[in-house]
């Protein structure tokens, strides 16, 4: 049997899948179609685009055009080839997390659905989308007729039956020209597991995969030259099965990675005992640039009891002192090492005028106390189907608010990112391995590999694909400027 597994990008609460990130579910549903004997092929998105809206050709980006970010991340495969020969075709698309990407655009049952339409062979759903799925922000969840599909299925298997499979699917390698940041798996659920707009619970209940195995699949994905690693797939790193001892085999047996990074940290984790031990380890044994990517998601704390967030603003301010304590030291590549990244969410319940200048409080104490956080992630809820939000109040406080969300956004970009910036990164500053990645007209738009790695734009059109090091010349909103330094 032949199948073919196309890729639309996931992004989660807990887990990316959307480039130079390769996700869990395309990996591991290879891996357990090739133990079952068959043929499998990948393919993403763009390769359907490139067959269906562009007819196969892909063409230059001029002098005064951006790149095309729609067929950025083509496979080594030839999608009306590929799907000419496909006795299955699986469907992997989900975002619960909207976001904004630089090199990549999720694909959307909107636009997969019509393209899917003239095809033959038998057609499966999966990934986040079972849960619901919306790349806009702001909105409730997709409902699109999805009766093409002839099976919605969930792949998802415990972990003590996956291990095999995840091994078999770094194969999945050699069909992607491009490098990729392996996400890697380290647990299921939430052991907080009740913020109102969240579907890990739904998903999971609360598991961690051993040690000993997520180690076994970084050193398979090493060997087969991948340099990039995140383990990212959590609700929260600081719980998982044994961390410091995790870090420490993993420098061991991959020695050289050019990126290792984690993603999730409930701050209550960071303060509590031995929080301290797993943060000096995570400085230790990982790459500059990490973040610890905080759910704080408000400091109201109306609104966090409203939603039944996982942190007060107490409690992340002191996870912040914490993680700056050791991370702040500048690494080799021109970053900190370690840094928390704090998550904005506007329209949860009880969202007031007063939620505003509360956040606004806590982000100018952060600047007063002369604190660093690498990034501000700002996004309106997405409703998606049975959460507590969906139940208690839907889009009401992202109708009643709307019209102040941009002026709210505006200030926290100007009034604190930007000065963030500038300390974070002053004039001057040489930033390595900073890979070229896209062209906006003139301009050459670069960034490292990591987690939500920072954007900057060179002027001139510099080749892409290519690693280059870089001086900070001066700062946008969220990201810089420079020039090439050395050669």
């Amino acid at each position: 049997m032949h199948y073919t597994l196309l890729d639309c990008y996931t992004d989660e609460a807990s887990g990316l899948g959307v480039p130079p990130y390769l996700g869990t579910y395309p990996r591991y549903i290879y891996g357990q179609l090739k133990q079952e004997g068959h043929d499998v092929t990948y393919l993403t998105i763009d390769d359907l685009r490139l067959w269906k809206h562009y007819h196969n050709q892909k063409k230059e980006t001029k002098e005064h055009q951006k790149t095309n970010i729609l067929l950025y991340n083509l496979t080594n495969n030839r999608a009306e080839t590929v799907l000419q020969n496909t006795d299955v075709l699986i469907v992997i698309i989900g975002v619960h997390v909207p976001g904004k990407y630089l090199t990549a655009l999720p694909g959307t049952l909107r636009e997969v659905i019509p393209l899917l339409q003239d095809l033959p062979m038998k057609k499966i759903l999966t990934g986040p989308a079972i849960f619901g799925t919306q790349l806009e922000g702001g909105k409730f969840y997709e409902k699109e007729n999805i009766s093409l599909f002839n099976e919605i299925k969930d792949f998802t298997l415990p972990f003590d039956q996956l291990q095999s499979y995840a091994i078999a699917g770094a194969d999945i390698l050699t069909q992607i020209p491009d490098k990729r940041v392996i996400e890697i798996e380290t647990g299921r659920g939430c052991n907080v597991g009740k913020c109102s707009f969240c579907t890990e619970p739904l998903k999971s209940k609360f598991i961690n995969r051993r040690m000993e195995d997520v180690v076994n699949e970084v050193k398979t994905y090493y060997n087969l030259g991948a340099r990039f690693i995140r383990l990212g797939k959590q609700a929260d790193f600081y719980v998982s099965d044994r961390p410091v001892q995790m870090l420490q085999q993993i420098s061991k047996h991959c020695p050289d990675l050019e990126m290792l990074h984690i993603d999730n940290v409930n701050p209550n984790s960071v303060v509590a005992p031995g929080g301290e031990e797993i943060t000096k380890a995570i400085v230790e044994y990982c790459t500059a640039g990490n973040i610890a990517a905080f759910g704080v998601e408000s400091f109201d704390p109306a609104v966090v009891k409203a939603n039944l967030l996982n942190t007060m603003p107490l409690i992340a301010m002191k996870a912040i002192r914490i993680i700056n304590k050791y991370g702040a030291e500048r690494g080799k590549n021109g970053l900190p090492r370690f840094l928390p990244g704090i998550n904005i969410i506007f329209g949860l319940l009880q969202e007031t005028k007063g939620t505003h200048e509360k956040n606004m409080d806590a982000l100018q104490q952060i600047m007063d106390e002369q604190l660093l956080l690498r990034r501000i992630n700002i996004r309106q809820v997405a409703v998606l189907p049975d959460t507590f939000l969906e139940q208690h109040g839907g889009n009401k406080y992202l109708r009643k608010n709307n019209h102040l969300y941009w002026k709210w956004r505006n200030e926290i970009r100007q009034k604190i990112d930007n000065p963030m910036l500038e300390r974070l990164l002053p004039k001057g500053t040489i930033i390595n391995d900073v890979w070229t990645e896209m062209y906006d007209g003139k301009t050459t738009f670069c960034r490292q590999m990591g987690t939500y790695p920072l954007v900057i734009g060179i002027k001139g059109r510099l080749p892409l694909h290519h690693k280059i090091n870089i001086r900070v010349t001066g700062y946008m909103l969220r990201s810089i400027t420079g020039e090439v330094h050395g050669t």
